[in-house]
């Protein structure tokens, strides 16, 4: 069967409420450890979990919106929503996190500043790495659920996820805890060497790898928002159950594409089988909506269209049955 199981909203909501909290309060931590400390790394990672809060904040604003019934604007629901909302936060990944970043990179190799502090420094960035794990954990735990269920690995479920929220939480504590790292680094040698040049070359470094993971994130949500169709893990079941009802004679094509997250649009043209074509048409039009039903009782699949061609080859399908 399709992913039913992806793009439930509750997981995610606790997801991204989890890391929006802990960013919250890494984000204060960590700029007050940088205006005690004058370090540049600091401000770079200040910079960085201010713009993570926001961006979960986004997120949220997503999922919240995404949850709304269909209607007569939006037939097929307000799941794309979520993706419209991660773009913005990948943006903001891009803008606040990975430009500030390096432009404090480069006026600190131009201004150095002296550093002080030095422990406290080193306590927020240690202390800050216990948040981020836990919030990273958190996202990995839904990942992973996830992953397993589609039986997928972890790094090809991020690439082919239909929900974008917890893929980006993820993605954005990995680049969190990679950035602690080099904040410390940065710290360390640069009150071992008394050389500023490390803390420029730490917040740089930062700034680098938020501008990878902001161009990740909008590749995936560009890629979702243009309709992308669905994977192959996805779509393979999807004809299995089609090609298996007994009046189908041929599959000739079959299209699945999100309109949210764990949620798609399928269209199928098929040919019935020799019998059916001679049975009665109301006979037909039955076992079509019967296979629709079939179709629609899974939870991710939100809409059926099914186009009956009365040939055996590739002719043009003179009839269509469609229902939501």
């Amino acid at each position: 069967m399709a992913e039913s199981t992806e793009g439930g909203s509750g997981g995610s909501t606790r997801t991204v409420i989890v890391a929006v909290l802990m960013n919250m309060a890494i984000a204060v931590a960590k700029t007050v450890a940088a205006i005690l400390t004058g370090s540049a790394s600091l401000w770079a990672e200040a910079a960085h979990s201010t713009a993570d809060t926001g961006n979960e904040v986004l997120l949220f604003i997503g999922l919240r919106r995404s949850a709304k019934e269909p209607d007569a604007r939006h037939p097929f629901g307000y799941g794309q929503e979520r993706y419209f909302w991660t773009f913005l936060a990948a943006l903001g990944i891009f803008l606040i996190g990975g430009a500030l970043s390096i432009g404090e990179g480069v006026r600190s190799l131009l201004v150095p500043e002296p550093l002080e502090s030095l422990w406290i420094g080193i306590g927020v960035l240690v202390v800050a790495f216990g948040f981020e794990s836990y919030s990273w954990y958190t996202a990995r735990k839904q990942l992973r659920v996830e992953s397993q269920q589609r039986q997928r690995s972890m790094v090809e479920h991020l690439r082919r996820a239909s929900d974008p929220s917890a893929t980006t939480v993820f993605l954005e504590d990995t680049a969190a805890l990679i950035g602690l790292v080099l904040a410390l680094a940065a710290l360390v040698l640069h009150a071992g060497t008394g050389w500023a040049g490390w803390d420029a070359v730490g917040s740089m470094g930062i700034g680098v790898l938020l501008i990878v993971v902001a161009f990740l994130l909008a590749r995936r949500s560009k890629t979702l928002l243009l309709d992308e169709s669905a994977p192959p893990d996805v779509l393979e079941p999807i004809r299995a159950q089609v090609a298996g009802a007994a009046w189908v004679g041929a599959v000739h094509d079959l299209h699945a594409v999100y309109v949210g997250p764990g949620s798609l649009l399928v269209n199928a043209w098929i040919s019935p089988v020799e019998a059916s074509c001679r049975a009665p048409g109301a006979d037909l039009v039955r076992q079509v909506a019967q296979l629709r039903s079939t179709l629609l009782d899974n939870p991710a699949i939100t809409q059926v269209t099914v186009t009956v061609s009365g040939e055996q080859g590739n002719g043009t399908p003179p009839a269509r049955v469609t229902g939501s």
